[in-house]
């Protein structure tokens, strides 16, 4: 028996959706067809395969090619993509999604229901998706094909979670399984997006053009059919004096990633857009590890966070552009987001101290850093290469300089390489990790809390309280959002405020300029990323 029917159909989602995002134009501006867009990005992807990407900011780019069963509408809610309908079973473990027949990937294969199933199924391997298959996938016991446009998902257990996951996986063309390129992505790893990926060169661009095929846009997608550009190219421009220099030149029609030094060029200027988003998701935190090192000492955990103003650190770094975070999601995911931890911690120097003296620091070397036993109180906080972005690395330092003034603590701002990370994050060997992730429907607090060997991928501070998991065993075994998001507000107590596990930083965000000609541009329903370039003209 099922209880719980969607069915969404097109017009009737476009009609009954309250919080679906317009894109309007006045009278004498309707959208025109072709044309190309250079626009400059902060992050090059380390792959290409959207299923093995973990860049956030790379997402902007591998959503012009890759699509998902349904998409989300800024409440939350779902609406048809490559999926019309979807229902989940009395008993709360079969999911089962009925899907468009009129769909093909851009390498020519069809988009049915096996393809669907192989797509998960792959996932489930770890030797093709690593970590993720001890995630969400492993609670699938069955993937079906029921028949060629119907497909159902049968878990293990009740996981609250698995609609968002499965909802939003983005599926690869059945042919990309037997590339060369599967790891790395190219070309050959087709979807069934509104472009193609045409070329791709490391450290300069990577170029998409359009399908021209497309007819299958999401029900709150600005427009129904091909996109209106030919071509999109985006170039890799890290630095963001580069790219501020590359869009006033006209080298480039958009970028994204604006510092807050530079959002006053934008703001109120009529030669330019400038649009920001707060995303979903973990905050931008410095995770503390309780396996290694003085973090091991929940004392020395609670003194780094009262040593550190916070609020200063921000208001200096970016200008007032940035928002403070306080929980483990982003207060834009109001199902789950507690603001009652706002302002019940933060920066208390005396406290930090005292902490630290109790902890038996209490001596000072001769640059001014706490000791014992004739060793610097020192915490390694590891940050990957590729991941600097936003002013990052500046605020890390501004950090650094806080826990040294107010409470003699030595942080230690290691930049590595994408090997060095990994292997470091595999042994352990790390006092912190700054990180923040945008998945949605408590994944991501999943992905952070849980065990590392029970679907905790990224859960930097190695906490194994028990009581952590069993919170999330419980949220996630029930469909009641009241109930899980009293155990989330739990765990969030317990992890921030008790055991100072993380210290959340800020609120993870957008920016997008563009020249006043680009028009269309606008940021995904929900999560917030900068969305494809499908519904994105040219004026002129």
């Amino acid at each position: 028996m099922i209880i719980r029917r969607h069915v969404l159909s097109l017009g009737l989602a476009l009609a009954a959706a309250t919080a679906l995002p317009t894109i309007s134009w006045a009278a004498d501006q309707k959208p025109i067809s072709g044309g190309k867009l250079t626009w400059g990005v902060e992050t090059e992807p380390a792959t290409l395969n959207p299923h093995l990407n973990g860049q956030d900011k790379t997402k902007l780019l591998l959503r012009n090619a890759y699509e998902s069963l349904l998409a989300r509408t800024a409440d939350g809610g779902y609406v048809p993509w490559l999926a019309t309908e979807y229902s989940i079973s009395s008993d709360g473990k079969t999911y089962t999604f009925k899907l468009r027949d009129d769909v093909r990937f851009t390498d020519g294969q069809v988009f049915d229901a096996k393809a669907v199933v192989t797509n998960f199924e792959w996932l489930k391997d770890a030797a093709y998706s690593g970590s993720t298959s001890a995630g969400p996938v492993s609670r699938i016991a069955e993937a079906k094909a029921v028949d060629a446009h119907t497909v159902a998902f049968t878990l293990s257990d009740v996981y609250a979670p698995f609609l968002d996951y499965a909802a939003s996986l983005e599926i690869l063309s059945p042919a990309a399984f037997n590339s060369q390129q599967l790891k790395s992505g190219g070309p050959e790893i087709a979807g069934t997006g509104p472009f193609i990926l045409k070329r791709y060169t490391k450290g300069q661009d990577i170029q998409f053009v359009k399908n021209p095929d497309y007819h299958w846009a999401s029900a709150n997608a600005g427009h129904q059919g091909p996109a209106y550009l030919d071509e999109v190219t985006y170039r890799f421009l890290p630095e963001s004096s580069v790219r501020i220099g590359a869009l006033t030149s006209g080298q480039v029609d958009v970028i994204e990633g604006v510092s807050g030094n530079d959002a006053s060029l934008f703001k109120g200027n009529a030669e330019y857009s400038y649009q920001t988003a707060l995303n979903t998701g973990t905050p931008y935190s410095l995770f503390l590890n309780v396996t290694w090192g003085p973090t091991q000492d929940v004392k020395i955990r609670k003194a780094l966070v009262a040593s550190i103003d916070v609020d200063a650190v921000l208001k200096a770094v970016y200008r007032g552009e940035r928002t403070r975070a306080w929980g483990i999601t982003s207060p834009i995911d109001t199902q789950f987001y507690d603001k009652s931890i706002e302002k019940t911690y933060g920066a208390d120097p005396k406290l930090a101290n005292q902490l630290l003296d109790e902890a038996g620091w209490t001596s000072r070397d001769a640059q001014g850093f706490r000791t014992k036993d004739g060793k610097r109180l020192t915490i390694e906080v590891i940050q990957a290469q590729a991941t600097v972005r936003d002013q990052r690395d500046v605020l890390l330092q501004a950090l650094q300089a806080q826990a040294r003034q107010n409470a003699g603590i030595d942080l230690a701002i290691v930049f590595v390489d994408a090997g060095t990370y990994t292997e470091r994050r595999k042994t352990g060997q790390f006092g912190s990790i700054a990180n923040s992730n945008t998945p949605t429907d408590a994944v991501d607090i999943e992905f952070h809390y849980l065990p590392l060997t029970k679907g905790g991928s990224i859960n930097y501070s190695r906490a194994e309280a028990p009581e952590l998991e069993q919170w999330l065993k419980e949220a996630a075994g029930t469909l009641d959002h009241a109930k899980r998001f009293a155990l989330y507000s739990k765990l969030q107590q317990f992890a921030i405020v008790d055991q100072a596990y993380a210290l959340p930083l800020y609120e993870p965000e957008d920016q997008i300029a563009a020249a006043s000609q680009i028009k269309g541009i606008a940021f995904r329903p929900f999560k917030q990323l900068p969305e494809s370039a499908y519904d994105i003209w040219r004026s002129q």
